[in-house]
């Protein structure tokens, strides 16, 4: 039996973008890459064997599967470009966007979209990505799921609805919380230290949320109701780093503590 091996145009050449290419390249055909930046396009097509392309009009329209994986509020405008011209599956990689932006473009469309966060320079291990899948027809959810299932052991499908909530969930568990790192971060240089000093602190956290769940692992002085505690780091504090702490401390002290503000 021939190894399924799909022909795939990327349009895009940011964070996400990367990671699936390299990661697809090993086990697909990665024709070309597209970016409108064409110096973008050709340093990732280089490191995957494609052809660099900064014109739809270039786009190859034998392939079997087209990625746009771009901006979230780039797509509509994309796709309106697109509309009658390709055959194939196109699909984003946006957990925000409805897959039906993509009506019209190619024989049928759908949604890509791996939950989790790209940086080019980190590695990430795209086995334990879970990737969601949204397709017009089953011949494309055959194709997404495949395709995905090349560089990923997490397949679920998912429409636009529940994707969406899905990225909301996931800016406060990744985003926000990154966020809140690098105010550590910064709280912590002024003191000649930086964010590595948490790491024991961080992974325990982690560990333990994964464990016994966030709402039952929570710990900290608005956890416990010590409110001394937090009057006297916000003393400590001004500017944005205080109007932050006040409010997730509030935030966390009325979840735990209702009964007392009754």
């Amino acid at each position: 039996m021939t190894a399924f091996r799909p022909r795939i145009v990327i349009l895009g050449a940011g964070n996400v973008a990367t990671h699936l290419a390299l990661s697809l390249s090993k086990k697909a055909d990665i024709i070309q890459i597209y970016n409108h930046r064409l110096p973008a396009a050709t340093t990732l097509a280089s490191k995957v064997g494609a052809q660099a392309v900064d014109s739809l009009d270039d786009l190859d329209k034998s392939a079997d599967l087209y990625i746009i994986s771009i901006k979230d509020d780039a797509i509509a405008g994309l796709a309106s470009m697109l509309r009658g011209i390709y055959g194939g599956v196109w699909a984003h990689t946006s957990g925000s966007t409805p897959a039906g932006v993509l009506q019209g473009v190619g024989d049928a469309h759908g949604v890509l979209y791996p939950l989790q966060t790209f940086s080019k320079e980190a590695e990430v291990d795209m086995k334990e990505v879970p990737f969601f899948i949204e397709a017009s027809s089953d011949s494309a959810r055959k194709l997404l799921e495949s395709t995905a299932g090349l560089i990923s052991d997490h397949i679920y499908e998912a429409d636009s609805d529940r994707r969406k909530r899905l990225h909301i969930a996931a800016v406060f568990a990744c985003n926000f919380t990154n966020y809140m790192w690098s105010k550590a971060d910064g709280l912590l240089k002024a003191d000649g230290l930086d964010i590595s000093v948490f790491r024991s602190l961080i992974s325990a956290t982690f560990e333990k949320a994964m464990a016994i769940s966030p709402e039952t692992g929570q710990t900290g002085p608005a956890r416990r109701g010590d409110k001394a505690i937090m009057a006297s780091h916000e003393a400590m504090l001004d500017g944005e780093e205080a109007e932050l702490y006040i409010i997730l401390s509030e935030s966390i002290f009325n979840h735990y503590n209702h009964s007392d503000n009754r």
